[in-house]
């Protein structure tokens, strides 16, 4: 979830380490992305470190950036700058199990739901705002449903229960980064295995 200023409320403060100098790390190891899920402010740099013991290719060709890092071998490192706002869904061009999404915002005012679907967001000064929701799954039309003004207050403390539908789609089916299925995906319950 994030808030964005609206008409008449007060620039967005700067993150309290500007994007430039903020470290954004989305680790491969395991054949898997960590974190799966990484909000980052526009215009910062993610660094992508191999940590795996063969090679990985990670690439995005929906919506949000779009890019291909090239094959890359472990213990190596690829970085690439989010320049603009939005929702990148990353994948692996040879491991098909793998999967991460970037979110990059233009606003300091955002939060992560915890297991117990519990969302904090520190600092928001007074002020209109919209509110924005993202769910992985959930369908564009659901979430844009539940965006809406609200008005936070020097006495707020709470915005209430925000009900997301539990709609979620089955998970994003993808082809390699040319456009044609994986020739060997890895088998469901193997998760390490050097191709």
């Amino acid at each position: 979830m994030w808030l964005a200023p609206l008409a008449g409320t007060a620039a967005a403060s700067p993150p309290t380490q500007p994007a430039s100098t903020h470290k954004f790390i989305l680790l491969q190891k395991n054949k898997t992305f960590e974190p799966h899920v990484l909000v980052i402010p526009a215009g910062s740099q993610v660094e992508f470190p191999n940590k795996d013991p063969f090679f990985h290719n990670v690439f995005s060709l929906f919506e949000g950036k779009r890019f291909d890092l090239g094959l890359y071998e472990s213990g190596s490192t690829r970085s690439l700058r989010f320049d603009r706002p939005g929702i990148s869904y990353l994948f692996c061009n040879i491991h098909s199990e793998m999967s991460a999404i970037i979110i990059a915002l233009n606003t300091p005012y955002y939060g992560i739901s915890n297991r117990a679907g519990e969302i904090t967001v520190p600092d928001v000064p007074a002020g209109r705002y919209m509110l924005h929701v993202w769910r992985e799954g959930s369908s564009a039309d659901s979430l844009k449903a539940l965006s809406r003004p609200i008005v936070v207050s020097q006495d707020s403390t709470s915005m209430g229960k925000l009900l997301v539908p539990n709609n979620v789609a089955l998970p994003l089916t993808h082809k390699n980064k040319y456009g044609q299925d994986y020739e060997n995906p890895t088998p469901p319950g193997q998760i390490y295995n050097d191709h």
